[in-house]
């Protein structure tokens, strides 16, 4: 055998050692909550979020990547890559007295990540069910969770509906009341961080409490926004800088450990900015609560450890149920359900390579009323909207311009003429959902009809049960707690 052949056969197997014995990289998924289109510098350059900004500059800002109208179905989508409404959860969220919670037949990511060896963290809002401890995140794939099991609390005293909610793994604490959210967050960010042990990968699910409602801010934080007039905006502004730092806290830490440059970074809102409660999704038609873009389309990123092709804006198509097998396959897995919903879109965001995704479903709920949007669908540049799409159906500029309270109240005439319709847009040439298409291109609005119809057969009836006595916090030392379903 030659000296060269012997260097190239040796060069060959020391490369196939390194491919196999590379540790995964490190993951932190982070899930803001009702942040809007508008609320991010990457979108805005009126909002102060430069370590989000950082962030999504130094990797691939996702312009086309979808989630569901609210809170809980795309939680649900996040972790089990299968749609809501095979899920039962289509209908609105999960609420602190129902005795229901996202299917616990379903493997999560979490399950999936500690399989391959991860140490897998939650912290912040959980939001998919609480009625039993087999629904609640240490049953489902995670070592350890610090946070709250609802849908939203206050931001000091930690509590909803006259009940605490706060968890360190199971047990009912009470943090600081006298220290913000964000505060508690960074520093158990950190302890988890600084303890990891460098030699299995870290999955840190972090899907934050902010910026859902109630609208409350250090004054420090609202400062920094004084030439807003309107109060409310003021204050919501505050509090997506507040959730920046806390994105900063969690990449100094990394920094600190020497893990940042080993970890891949995923942020996705959870649903668009509620009008409402001062979020904003301009130029975007709508908000959260609508199947419109203003409520689906997310500010969203991803950076860090794999990525090959940086710094750029990926225009392909992504859906909330994507996350899951796409994180799993950065990680090295496979999922072992072949009935996902979710594209493994690994390759693509790593690439920049052609989405795989054609088309995905927004809603489809039969419930009445469908307070979430009762039907729709995207296929190509096309969208259809069948029936009511939600409430806040408008385009409402940043009420920085004004002043003044969002006009929610301007939509009610297109609400009242498209409860039974439908509305057919191209997305490519229409993004924001001004020209409605259905009567002109009827064939289109038939086809598209047609394929959600096929969805349609696949959903299962919402799981939307009525609060039960039986949750109530007085029963459980005045903590929301499972064992009552």
């Amino acid at each position: 055998m030659s000296f060269n052949c012997f260097l190239r056969i040796f060069s060959g197997f020391a490369l196939f050692v390194v491919s196999v014995y590379t540790k995964p990289p490190n993951i932190v998924f982070m899930v803001a909550d009702d942040l809007g289109w508008n609320d991010v510098g990457f979108h805005n350059p009126d909002m102060i979020t430069p370590n989000i900004d950082n962030l999504a500059y130094e990797g691939v800002i996702l312009n086309q990547s979808y989630v569901q109208p609210v809170c809980t179905p795309s939680r649900n989508a996040f972790m089990s890559g299968v749609y809501p409404f095979k899920a039962g959860l289509q209908h609105l969220v999960i609420a602190p007295p129902q005795a229901t919670c996202a299917p616990t037949n379903r493997t999560f990511l979490s399950q999936y990540l500690k399989n391959l060896g991860y140490a897998t963290h939650a912290l912040g809002k959980w939001h998919l069910g609480l009625c039993k401890w087999e629904c609640t995140p240490t049953y489902r794939g995670f070592d350890s969770f610090y946070g709250f099991y609802n849908g939203k609390e206050t931001y000091y005293n930690r509590t909803i509906l006259g009940g605490m909610d706060f968890r360190d793994n199971k047990d009912p604490v009470l943090p600081d009341v006298s220290q913000y959210s964000t505060y508690i967050y960074a520093k158990r960010a950190k302890e988890i961080i600084e303890k990891h042990d460098k030699n299995e990968p870290l999955f840190m699910y972090f899907p934050f409490q902010s910026v859902h409602a109630p609208i409350e801010v250090p004054v420090s934080y609202e400062n920094m926004y004084s030439e807003i007039k309107n109060e409310g905006r003021r204050k919501y502004s505050g509090m997506v800088t507040a959730m920046d730092d806390l994105v900063g806290n969690v990449t100094a830490a990394l920094k600190d450990t020497g893990m940042y440059d080993d970890t891949l970074f995923v942020f996705t809102a959870d649903n668009g900015g509620w009008i409402p409660y001062h979020g904003n999704n301009y130029p975007l038609r709508g908000g959260k609560t609508t199947v419109y873009e203003g409520g689906t389309r997310a500010a969203a990123f991803i950076t860090g450890a794999g990525l090959v092709k940086k710094g750029y804006t990926y225009n392909g198509m992504m859906h909330a149920v994507d996350w899951m097998p796409t994180i799993l396959s950065a990680a090295g897995g496979k999922p072992v359900d072949t009935d996902l919903d979710g594209i493994d879109q690994w390759e693509s965001l790593r690439t920049g390579a052609p989405s795989k995704r054609t088309e995905f479903i927004y809603n489809l709920d039969d419930e009445n009323p469908p307070a979430c949007g009762h039907a729709a669908i995207r296929v190509g540049d096309y969208k259809l909207i069948e029936g009511y799409p939600g409430p806040d159906q408008g385009w409402y500029k940043p009420e920085t311009v004004s002043g003044e309270k969002p006009d929610t109240g301007s939509s009610i005439q297109i609400q009242q003429t498209n409860v039974f319709g439908r509305q057919l847009f191209n997305l490519k040439d229409d993004p924001n959902e001004h020209k409605d298409l259905s009567l002109t291109h009827r064939d289109i609005a038939d086809q598209l009809s047609k394929r959600m119809a096929e969805y349609h057969a696949q959903m299962v009836p919402a799981n939307y049960p009525a609060a039960t006595i039986a949750s109530d916090p007085d029963n459980y030392n005045g903590f929301w707690s499972p064992g009552w379903c």
